[in-house]
């Protein structure tokens, strides 16, 4: 059993801005740790990047250790900063002596090596390509007018405030409303019958939009005021029983609390506008399916 969300109560709520719908634009761009006769990365070392290790005369720089954190991520054991850096750098050495043997052998002129390696340069081109066009996108008078808008999208939404007891079966709910027109206090009642996650809470939802439920119990809580009890309403959870805590209009959140979704929202829109251009004047040909047609 799970509340009359559209997303279960361990799910997010929606954020609390309304933007539109993007199509989702993925890309990894992979963290560059080549090795070159003379440094660890192609980047010379200077005053701010210094030298901290040597491996059979490459030098591995503080930008290689960044390089390499971002490169293992979700990989890299929780350590102590000492230890981290300890196997940053072992991390690299490995990667310069292993490099070094396969240079030995010519491994750099194996054709299938050749051909990783332009996919690897190209996707990590498109990543720096997306990040400058992600950049340009974000002026403040970009982000502004985002907010602007999003916020006049909101203007006069309202929102409930409402508690609910959800049971498998509809005499059940029945019988726990007549507890509840005889005096039960709805929050402990909550507590010791609802099958819902938020039953510890009361069953208190909180305050949401229409949108935000599924619509059968959204119907009925919208139509009801403050104080009042529903009869038992089936949704795809099971029955309920609702009681309306209070009523209001949304109020928009502050500027400052969503500038990173806006931000978030403006660079995925800006790369995926900028590969949707690209598309539009691009000359794919597809010789795959010419072959098919063929035969």
């Amino acid at each position: 059993m799970t509340s009359p969300h559209v997303l279960p109560r361990s799910a997010p709520r929606r954020r609390p801005i309304a933007f539109a719908t993007l199509a989702a634009l993925l890309f990894i761009v992979p963290a560059a740790s080549g090795c070159s006769k003379n440094s660890s990365s192609e980047a010379p070392a200077s005053a701010s990047d210094p030298v901290i290790a040597r491996v059979n005369g490459v030098d591995i720089t503080q930008g290689d250790l960044a390089l390499a954190e971002e490169d293992m991520g979700a990989d890299m054991p929780a350590t102590s900063p000492e230890a981290k850096r300890e196997n940053l750098i072992s991390y690299l050495a490995d990667i310069i002596m292993v490099t070094q043997a396969a240079d030995k052998k010519n491994l750099g002129d194996d054709p299938d090596f050749k051909r990783r390696l332009a996919f690897l340069r190209n996707k990590l081109l498109m990543g720096y390509e997306l990040q400058r066009e992600a950049k340009t996108a974000l002026t403040d008078e970009a982000l502004h007018q985002t907010y602007d808008e999003a916020v006049r999208s909101m203007a006069g939404q309202e929102e409930v405030h409402a508690r609910h007891i959800l049971v498998e079966d509809e005499n059940e709910a029945k019988s726990l409303l007549e507890q509840l027109k005889s005096g039960a206090d709805f929050a402990a009642l909550a507590k010791e019958k609802s099958k819902d996650p938020g039953a510890a809470e009361g069953g208190d939802l909180g305050y949401f939009t229409k949108d935000q439920m599924v619509p059968e119990f959204a119907d009925v809580a919208f139509k009801m005021y403050p104080g009042q009890l529903s009869n038992p309403v089936k949704t795809q959870f099971g029955w309920h029983v609702i009681k309306v805590e209070d009523r209001r209009t949304k109020q928009p959140p502050e500027f400052d609390k969503v500038k990173d979704q806006i931000e978030a929202y403006l660079a995925r829109k800006a790369q995926t506008d900028f590969i949707t251009k690209l598309r539009q004047s691009a000359k794919v040909e597809r010789l795959d399916k010419a072959a098919e047609q063929k035969n």
